[in-house]
């Protein structure tokens, strides 16, 4: 798909794509944000990567709209060939169940598969991550096999537990700090995803490949 390059008020622009999960565009709009970045042009403020989209913040005292315009076309003839790079592969222990993964059971009855049905499509295929967010290194991984489908919890938990390995929609994700989460819970990791005091704090980077693999307990 052709991307559209759309006005959004007087300081921004969209680099829109589509509405889809894609990985060939995601990879594109990493590819694009990372070449804005390194690019000495003055005005532009921030960009802000999605699944299928990215939205550019601009100085409007310091560049008009048509010049960030045109330069997004040009980039973004660059970020054609710089998305072929090669992902790295993540493998994340996954200690499924227990009070950390309390909703495995649940997740399971609601899709009418076995807790075992369950750990097996999880682990059994490779994710991308697509984006950051929602707190510091909070990986948006996808797709799911579409039997693991669920929606969001209804009532937000005021706290999910660091490392805690969760699902919704057609996403998983690992909560990188203590925080609140709408997500089920079906199991948690020892990996630290955030460390601000480390020269690279996050683990994870959007375009990483990841496979979680499952830990037995003790």
């Amino acid at each position: 798909m052709k991307p559209r390059i759309l006005p959004l008020g007087d300081s921004a622009m969209l680099v829109q794509w589509g509405n889809e999960m894609d990985f060939k565009v995601n990879r594109r709009i990493h590819a694009l944000a990372q070449l804005i970045e390194a690019s000495p042009f003055s005005g532009i403020v921030e960009t802000v990567p999605a699944y299928a989209a990215l939205l550019v913040h601009y100085d409007p005292l310091i560049v008009s709209f048509a010049q960030v315009k045109d330069f997004l076309r040009e980039k973004l003839a660059q970020a054609e060939a710089a998305a072929i790079r090669t992902p790295r592969r993540i493998e994340v222990p996954v200690r499924y169940g227990g009070e950390a993964g309390m909703d495995l059971e649940a997740v399971a009855h609601h899709l009418h598969l076995t807790v075992e049905e369950v750990i097996r499509l999880h682990s059994g295929r490779t994710y991308t991550v697509f984006m950051m967010g929602f707190t510091p290194g909070f990986p948006y991984m996808g797709k799911l096999d579409d039997a693991l489908v669920m929606p969001r919890l209804a009532t937000p938990r005021t706290c999910v537990r660091a490392g805690t390995v969760a699902i919704a929609g057609a996403q998983t994700g690992i909560y990188p700090l203590d925080s609140p989460g709408g997500w089920h819970l079906i199991g948690w990791t020892p990996l630290t995803l955030f460390d601000p005091r480390a020269e690279s704090p996050f683990l994870f980077a959007p375009g990483d490949e990841v496979k979680f693999v499952e830990e037995k307990s003790a």
